[in-house]
C-alpha cells in the first residue's frame, strides 16, 4: 500500500472526479489517494463517484478554500 497525492486546484466539476479516476487507473488496490481539490463540490462528486466504482473514502474536510478527500482504491 502506498500514499499518492493529485493536485486538483482550480478545477471545476467534472474535472477533479476525471482526474481522480484518471489517477486511481495507475494504482493499485488498497493505495491511498489524496485528492485537494477548490471546486467546493468534490466534496459531494468524488465521494459518489468512489461508492459507483467501489472505492473507500477515509476522510472528507474542508480546510479554508480546499477541499481534501483521502480515498482507498478498491479492487480495479
Amino acid at each position: 500500500m502506498a500514499h499518492f497525492y493529485l493536485d486538483a486546484r482550480r478545477m471545476f466539476c467534472p474535472m477533479p472526479v476525471i482526474r481522480t479516476q484518471d489517477k486511481v487507473k495507475e494504482l493499485s488496490s488498497g493505495d491511498i489517494l489524496e485528492v485537494t481539490c477548490t471546486d467546493p463540490g468534490a466534496l459531494n462528486d468524488i465521494p459518489a463517484w468512489c461508492r459507483i466504482n467501489g472505492h473507500m473514502v477515509l476522510e472528507a474536510r474542508e480546510e479554508k478554500d480546499e477541499v481534501i478527500i483521502c480515498l482507498q482504491v478498491g479492487k480495479n
